[in-house]
């Protein structure tokens, strides 16, 4: 998929900088060429040098976070940074992530985090804030799966086929969805996760971090089970 250039270069520090060159470069080299695993040994340069790693700490763990599977505790969690409109992400929704769920998010291992990062015009935005509203009736998930459905983005997302969306995932209020959707709420809660990944180098979508290791592009199975055994790992160590 084409990626979309950031637009909003807040680096904060020099450790955030270091994090937004290296997912910057995963995303560059996903989108580049989609048959290799795109991985970075920089992706640990913070974590080697004992400090703080930034990329894993914007990792929200919030208990009422509509946008997000799994258990807030969870030892791994994985970013998502995604559009509704992009096709390697519906592959990765489809092929990829249900897989996880049931092998990782039941079990206990792994939080999934989404974030709402639409790079493709209105429509990519508009369903971001539709998705966003399902999820105060908790139907983001049913919304996500229609929406990601093999052929629906070719049906576009305009205001009738949200709502269509909106219908098939089992939203109860059609009436709040509409209000919710459009609501300043709505708008805020798209912004901070576009400058979220503004700020740490997403240049293209799908995009992850697996408590902070970069992981761009559609990856097979095999690609995410190794992010996270790694970071399992990791995690343990830390605890002991």
């Amino acid at each position: 998929m084409p990626s979309a250039p950031s637009r909003k270069p807040l680096l904060y520090s020099a450790a955030t900088a270091l994090a937004a060159i290296t997912l910057g470069i995963v995303s560059w080299q996903a989108t580049s060429d989609r048959h290799e695993p795109a991985s970075s040994p920089a992706a640990s340069a913070p974590e080697a040098a004992g400090a703080p790693d930034p990329l894993a700490a914007l990792a929200r763990r919030e208990p009422a976070d509509k946008l997000a599977a799994g258990r807030a505790d969870a030892p791994v969690v994985l970013i998502e940074y995604s559009d509704f409109k992009c096709g390697y992400c519906g592959k990765f929704a489809r092929d990829t992530e249900p897989a996880l769920m049931r092998k990782y998010v039941e079990d206990g291992t792994l939080r999934i985090e989404w974030r709402n990062f639409p790079i493709f015009g209105a429509e990519s935005e508009a369903a971001a804030k539709a998705a966003w509203a399902a999820g105060r009736q908790d139907r983001f998930a049913q919304f996500h799966a229609a929406a990601y459905a093999e052929g629906s983005k070719e049906k576009g997302f305009g205001e009738e086929r949200l709502t269509e969306l909106a219908r098939a995932a089992g939203v109860p209020d059609l009436d709040r969805f509409h209000r919710d959707m459009a609501g300043a709420e709505a708008s805020a809660a798209l912004r901070e996760d576009q400058e979220e990944g503004y700020r740490i180098g997403v240049t293209s979508t799908p995009s992850f971090l697996v408590n902070g290791e970069p992981l761009a592009g559609a990856q097979p199975l095999g690609a995410f089970e190794a992010a996270i055994a790694r970071a399992k790992t990791r995690a343990a160590q830390v605890s002991k």
